[in-house]
């Protein structure tokens, strides 16, 4: 019983469904990594294409290439989102309704942390959609070295996605309280 009110006791898995909620929306902040990234891939692949535009076709295929990794935070953020909504495991878990709550928050608010993977994608891409435009007998190397860059960037992200599946799955709190 919280507090010895015994309505809160009654009503302990609708805080943790009210802490999903909040998670599951500030999750989905990852989003405006991504969107910035690509947004200026985008930009570096138009300022390519303008000026060699015969080379549009490889300028393009990287850009969208690199676009598509930089969603990535994104996904796994929509994944945690979906996952507080609509499988979450904490609503039926026994431990502390604050602890629960608290880790449904945190689950959401560790993705926070693919902003920077997004950006930083992104910002790969439209270089790399850049030196295609200059140099488009390099694509196979342009794209690899971007690739691996976009990779190394992801880890972050990654290290997001463990942080909230922990908190959901494996929540090592509830045995501290």
């Amino acid at each position: 019983m919280l507090f010895g009110n015994p309505f809160i006791a009654m009503q302990g898995d609708t805080f943790v469904i009210m802490g999903s909620a909040i998670g599951a929306g500030l999750t989905m902040i990852a989003g405006i990594g991504p969107g910035i990234g690509q947004g200026y891939a985008a930009g570096k692949a138009a300022e390519a294409v303008g000026r060699s535009p015969r080379n549009n076709r490889h300028i393009t295929m990287v850009m969208l290439l690199g676009q598509a990794v930089a969603q990535t935070s994104g996904i796994l953020a929509l994944v945690i989102a979906l996952i507080l909504m609509y499988g979450n495991p904490m609503v039926s878990m026994e431990g502390s309704i604050y602890v629960l709550t608290a880790s449904a928050i945190g689950a959401g608010l560790s993705m926070i942390t693919g902003i920077g993977p997004g950006i930083g994608q992104g910002y790969a891409a439209g270089k790399g959609a850049e030196a295609v435009g200059k140099r488009p007998k390099h694509k196979p190397l342009i794209i690899r070295t971007m690739l691996l860059g976009q990779a190394v960037a992801q880890t972050t992200g990654i290290y997001a996605l463990i942080i909230s599946l922990v908190l959901m799955f494996a929540n090592p709190l509830l045995a501290l309280v």
